[in-house]
């Protein structure tokens, strides 16, 4: 199956603050808010959810094709994704933005507060995935929060074109409108979001849950310690726990190794069961390390870990395809 990630590539400032931010707000002076924190580390490193997600599958041994828009800047970047087995050739470079930059801060309680400089991104509303489909035979595109016009322009382009797709709007949710998102989710053959995101597409959109589940094929829900929900029309709910507990150290990412370590589970063609338990144990190594594209990845460590939470048989199965570069 070939698979490309469509969304933003970026650059990642990460810092943490020893604290709670939920110590410094005042409920009632919200409106008035003026508040900054003094952060004791400063990380930078790459990102972007298109870039995570297809980190993550290459990690794991897939070949995924990496769609979005990035700076001059992206030479560096490129070349780490390429090393990693990641296809680079339909990145557009802008000739005057700089790549995409998220700042985000992380509390003690895992908390976050986040900005998102668009930069570059602003361009990719200028990719054509007909020429891509043309040269791979796209067998599903995952279209990831990215510039607004872009992810429309794409979701479009898959439903003209027949090429099955991942609807995985994540941060934009919060800016769009409800006839946005329901342009994005309509027809999707999965729609993946956290609780969170889950109830506010529900409330932006004026769908229910029901007619929501209606309107795509099998819906992700992600839920932090919670594991995950996944639901698929015409079968039994699914849920997958997490893949045991970790030392958390930041949460950036998270979400986007389990998309990676889904999509893993169906080029390989497993069951949706199976694909979330690759998702959630990828994700564990996003949360023990510091950045989105830090952690290494061996097999047999991998397979450990599938076997210890999820049993013998789910790392049997799994297994064939795990095929890291790490050995």
């Amino acid at each position: 199956m070939q698979i490309a990630v469509a969304g933003s590539i970026a650059t990642d400032h990460l810092m943490t603050f020893r604290g709670s931010f939920a110590d410094s707000l005042v409920v009632e002076q919200l409106d008035k808010i003026s508040v900054s924190f003094l952060a004791d580390s400063l990380e930078i490193r790459r990102g972007g959810v298109a870039g995570n997600i297809c980190f993550g599958m290459a990690v794991l041994g897939s070949r995924p094709i990496l769609v979005g828009a990035a700076g001059e800047d992206f030479a560096d970047y490129r070349s780490w994704l390429t090393r990693h087995g990641v296809v680079t050739d339909h990145v557009h470079i802008s000739d005057s933005r700089h790549t995409a930059r998220f700042v985000c801060t992380t509390d003690d309680t895992m908390a976050q507060i986040a900005t998102f400089y668009q930069g570059a991104m602003a361009e990719a509303r200028m990719i054509e995935l007909g020429p891509i489909h043309e040269q791979w035979g796209l067998d599903l595109v995952l279209i990831g929060a990215d510039d607004p016009e872009a992810m429309l322009r794409h979701t479009k382009e898959c439903r003209s074109r027949g090429i099955p797709f991942v609807a995985d709007p994540s941060q934009q949710l919060a800016f769009a409108d409800g006839p946005v998102i329901r342009s994005l989710i309509d027809g999707a053959d999965y729609l993946f979001t956290n609780e969170y995101e889950s109830h506010l597409t529900e409330t932006k959109t004026g769908w229910t849950q029901e007619e929501i589940d209606a309107r795509v094929t099998t819906r992700v829900i992600t839920r932090g310690k919670d594991g995950a929900d996944i639901r698929t029309k015409g079968e039994e709910p699914i849920h997958v726990p997490v893949a045991g507990e970790v030392k958390r150290v930041d949460p950036t990412g998270v979400g986007d190794a389990f998309r990676a370590g889904f999509l893993v589970g169906l080029a390989g063609g497993l069951g949706h069961e199976r694909c979330a338990q690759i998702g959630s144990t990828l994700a564990t190594y996003v949360l023990e390390t510091v950045g989105t594209q830090e952690y290494v990845v061996r097999r047999d460590a991998f397979l450990e870990r599938i076997e210890t939470a999820y049993g013998a048989e789910a790392a049997e199965e799994i297994a064939p395809l795990v095929r890291t570069a790490n050995g």
